[in-house]
């Protein structure tokens, strides 16, 4: 199944959560008419005096429009608001769950050996995915071992971790760990589950009002007051809503965690790895319980039980422990040997061994620290060499690996972050450090304009220009190779500017962009990647939803893409003719309905009104169109390295990253 295919699947999920929530709100009404009918019509009237009560069998009737219409829009507002409330709490993204859980943010530059051990393995495997690093929690007072992935998109995307887990593991253990968190960001269960979470939340609500009910009083001591009795039937009738929602967590649930699991050890390819992690929740005395009040509420988002066994297996919103081991270690012998405190020791002393090990990776000994040496020497010196160019990547290759990272790119993302500057990494984990590094990638290689810039940029904020000047001669060798990894590991520590200071660095981006007086494509998109990555943060622009299933309103915007990547490779008016050509089949649409425009049809603020409703197309549609884009860039049979990076960073504003383009020539590993 490829990315696009599991991003169908989640959305059909999304439909089959709001089924399972339709008819559990059904349910659940005319269970509350019922009672209702009984206590108001019943044993509501037996309060009265019998003389007045000729019509008492009549009362007792099922149906009773009034009623029923009053029962109906209480429990639909109870539900709806109680949703609502929920949702809006989640609208910030993942790190509002994880704080909610009991989360602590990971400072980027701790020098605890597990946090580092934990930021290594998230940064890699953002790298390796080609989307943005998440945010990283630990959950300081959860001695079990779990983690999570929350967030709507990748954009806001956080990742929490149990202190059991960064203690208790090992950097294998851990990275199949997190290999499984990031299926689900990849495959879109992220946004499934949090509004799972929001509508149990709302069918939960019923409950609390039947709480606040039992202990009504009336106004009047002779009259018997029926509300605390309703109130008690309204709280039996939360344990109904509270199996009706434990019943839909597990149905969308339990399948996934398999398929996270293949994801995990098919992107790590150690087996061992997700096993061990798995043995050690099933034989640590805490295994992988929380203590959070919420838990239960958020039990579905885990990477294990997070709440006590269900009795009903059809209520499990996570497979036996066994039955996932299995899964993907057939040989393993079923049994949980006793962790003692000894041995938890030793586990967390191998811990620290590992990650000195993985500090001091012999890189520049192997075929791809051959190809990245390059960066550590230019560290020391603006005219080092620059690296070799990789060689060019064949154009059948990019969709296949789409959203489905392979141990080679985690490979190369782990030699990539280790041989990056220091100077870069600790900039890249610093907010306005972070702000330096981009206008560091931005700056002119002309020296009279790049001087131009850096005295604006001293007039606005000295402090931070000579962090930008400083930045500039060990960006320059890296950035040509690896802008989008270096974007991608800025991005944390850019959510983290204040509201102001998000404005001037918004501000100072457009302007830096534009003061060569001349914006090439890839600068447009890397601006689009930034700004839409933080927009949630800063309540800039709504989410992206699905609002076209159809091609045939969206080929204008195709055809501005298509053809501002074909005039972007070439200034031949043929060559570009014929990439344009090799790409526009692949859309799928009829024959002659989108045609190559002129260059002043496709400019920056077209193609910006195209991505933008682009962004909003179904995933079939938005696979037809990265193919077609991959055409067009490969028209000639290769993608070169300049290409490469500026289709991944298109692919990125469309929601579809993309790995780095790694191919192999012989053993060598290379990525462009």
């Amino acid at each position: 199944m490829d990315f696009f295919a599991r991003q169908d699947q989640a959305r059909r999920n999304t439909k089959l959560l709001v089924a399972y929530f339709v008819m559990a709100v059904i349910a659940i009404v005319l269970l509350v008419y019922l009672a209702a009918v009984l206590i108001f019509t019943g044993v509501g009237a037996r309060h009265h005096r019998y003389d007045d009560y000729q019509n008492y069998s009549a009362q007792l009737q099922l149906w009773n429009p009034q009623l029923f219409f009053g029962v109906l829009v209480g429990t639909l507002g109870v539900i709806v608001a109680g949703s609502a409330w929920k949702t809006a709490q989640l609208s910030g993204g993942g790190g509002g769950l994880a704080l909610q859980l009991g989360g602590r943010p990971v400072s980027p530059n701790t020098t605890d050996p597990n946090e580092r051990k934990l930021l290594n393995v998230v940064e890699e495997m953002a790298i390796a995915s080609g989307v943005p690093v998440p945010e990283v929690y630990v959950l300081d007072r959860e001695e079990g071992i779990n983690a999570f992935a929350a967030g709507h998109t990748p954009s806001d995307a956080a990742i929490g971790v149990t202190r059991g887990c960064v203690t208790m593991l090992n950097r294998d253990e851990l990275q199949g760990v997190i290999g499984h968190e990031f299926s689900h960001i990849l495959n879109g269960d992220m946004r499934l589950n949090l509004r799972l979470l929001g509508i149990i939340f709302g069918i939960l609500c019923i409950a609390t009002i039947g709480r606040v009910l039992l202990y009504a009083r009336s106004g009047n001591s002779r009259d018997r007051n029926v509300l605390p009795l309703l109130g008690l039937v309204l709280l039996a009738l939360g344990g109904i809503g509270v199996f009706f929602g434990r019943l839909i967590q597990a149905a969308v649930s339990r399948q996934r965690e398999f398929l996270a699991d293949a994801s995990s050890v098919q992107f790590t390819r150690n087996p061992a790895g997700l096993s061990h992690a798995l043995q050690k929740i099933g034989r640590y005395s805490f295994g992988s319980r929380l203590q959070s009040e919420h838990a239960a509420d958020a039990c579905h988002m885990f990477f294990s039980n997070g709440v006590s066994e269900s009795l009903v297996n059809a209520m499990a919103t996570h497979p036996p422990i066994d039955q996932r081991i299995r899964a993907i270690d057939p040989a393993w012998d079923g049994k949980f040997p006793p962790l003692t405190p000894a041995q938890a020791g030793v586990i967390e002393k191998a811990a620290l061994a590992d990650l000195k090990q993985s500090g001091k990776s012999p890189i520049l000994g192997s075929p791809l620290g051959d190809i990245l040496g390059g960066l550590v020497i230019a560290s020391e010196a603006e005219d080092a060499p620059r690296r070799q160019t990789p060689p060019p990547v064949p154009a059948q290759s990019v969709l296949p690996n789409l959203g489905q990272p392979t141990p080679l790119h985690l490979h190369y993302a782990e030699q990539l972050r280790n041989a990056l500057p220091d100077s870069l990494k600790t900039a890249a984990h610093d907010p306005l450090g972070a702000v330096a590094l981009i206008y560091a990638m931005l700056l002119s290689p002309d020296e009279a304009t790049r001087a131009t810039q850096l005295a604006e940029l001293a007039r606005r904020d000295s402090a931070l220009q000579a962090r930008v000047a400083a930045l500039y001669p060990v960006t320059v060798p890296v950035a040509d190779h690896t802008r989008l990894p270096l974007v991608n590991l800025a991005l944390p520590a850019l959510r983290r500017l204040r509201v102001r200071e998000y404005a001037d660095f918004s501000d100072t981006l457009q302007w830096l962009i534009e003061s060569d007086r001349q914006v090439d494509l890839f600068e447009f998109v890397l601006q689009k990647i930034v700004k839409r990555h933080l927009a949630t943060q800063f309540g800039e622009v709504r989410r992206a939803v699905v609002q076209y299933y159809s091609i045939k309103p969206l080929l204008p915007d195709c055809a501005v893409l298509l053809s501002a990547l074909a005039l972007v490779g070439s200034s031949d008016a043929a060559a570009v003719g014929a990439a344009f050509r090799a790409g526009a089949p692949y859309l799928r649409s009829p024959v002659g309905e989108v045609s190559l425009l002129p260059r002043e049809q496709c400019g920056l603020e077209q193609l910006d009104a195209a991505l933008n409703r682009l962004d909003q197309a179904a995933p079939q549609i938005k696979k037809n169109l990265i193919e077609a884009a991959v055409r067009v860039v490969g028209a000639d049979g290769v993608i070169q390295e300049a290409e490469a990076e500026l289709l991944r960073a298109v692919a990125d504003t469309l929601d579809c990253p993309i790995p780095p383009f790694v191919t192999t020539d012989e053993d060598a590993p290379v990525a462009a």
